[in-house]
């Protein structure tokens, strides 16, 4: 265990004195040769089928813990944090079992040395009909204010992700985020700049400019049907221009809907890393 945390500490070292933007991918585990072989230096995974006390007994998390201190492909992070039914604003919230599930969340991220969560959960943070949205604007600040505390004693990072608005009807513009991370005002609680819902909310690259440091990841997909960069050739450089203002070195995860990652995964890195050689050079 000591060997396979000091490697973490030395992969997060790694990270920040990249010169440019790493790229990594959002896949299952299962994928893990074929994103190795593609050439992606990190990995992003479901907290939700690998983590989550509410799907994945002890048992099985030792048995998930030893499948990722052998990946070929250093995992970075999870998503998928908050389970639909844990309801984070309206009427139906219970806190007491949120904070107990993220408690038991954090916990596992610590034995694994995870350092960041992307919380979108748009089914979680779903403003009911009817609901009052100052009032759950307030509910989320207090939940999440209260969760960044929990996981600051994990040393876990919680990147909140814009999430456009045919997938949920709450917080879905990276103008939004920031707002509500600056009133949470907890370091453990930052921003997690998805340039795919930042595309179909028609959001200007000045948004990441004025997030500046608050901004400690990066998501992306083509606009149109969620592609891998290349297949639409959508242009992601006004956006990496933005990144490399703010001095962002961190690592951008491809999100995407995959034809076939056998066949696409090289190229589509390929072409994003074309982009960003371009920016930051």
């Amino acid at each position: 265990m000591k060997t396979f945390l000091i490697a973490r500490v030395v992969f997060w070292i790694s990270i920040r004195l990249s010169a440019q933007p790493s790229i990594g991918i959002a896949q299952d585990l299962d994928k893990d040769s074929i994103v190795h072989e593609a050439g992606y230096s990190y990995l992003v995974a479901s907290l939700a089928k690998y983590v989550s006390p509410r799907n994945v007994s002890e048992e099985m998390f030792k048995i998930n813990t030893e499948r990722i201190k052998n990946l070929k492909t250093p995992l970075y992070g999870f998503n998928f944090f908050i389970p639909a039914e844990l309801k984070l604003v309206g009427k139906a919230v219970d806190e007491k079992a949120i904070l107990a599930y993220t408690e038991i969340v954090f916990q596992r991220c610590k034995i694994l040395g995870v350092k960041l969560i992307v919380w979108g959960s748009g089914g979680a943070r779903r403003v009911p009909e009817g609901f009052n949205m100052s009032v759950a604007t307030q509910q989320f600040i207090d939940i999440a204010r209260k969760i960044a505390t929990v996981a600051a004693r994990y040393s876990v990072v919680i990147a909140v992700e814009n999430l456009n608005s045919t997938e949920t009807n709450f917080i879905n513009t990276l103008e939004e985020v920031y707002n509500i991370i600056k009133k949470v005002n907890h370091p453990n609680l930052r921003l997690c700049a998805d340039i795919y819902h930042i595309l179909k909310e028609n959001e200007s690259p000045a948004i990441i400019e004025k997030a500046g440091k608050l901004i400690v990841h990066c998501d992306l997909a083509e606009k149109e049907q969620r592609t891998p960069p290349g297949v639409k050739g959508d242009d992601f450089k006004p956006y990496f221009m933005a990144l490399k203002k703010i001095k962002y070195k961190g690592v951008i995860i491809l999100e995407c809907q995959w034809e076939n990652l056998s066949l696409q995964g090289n190229t589509s890195r390929k072409y994003l890393e074309g982009e960003l050689n371009e920016v930051y050079h």
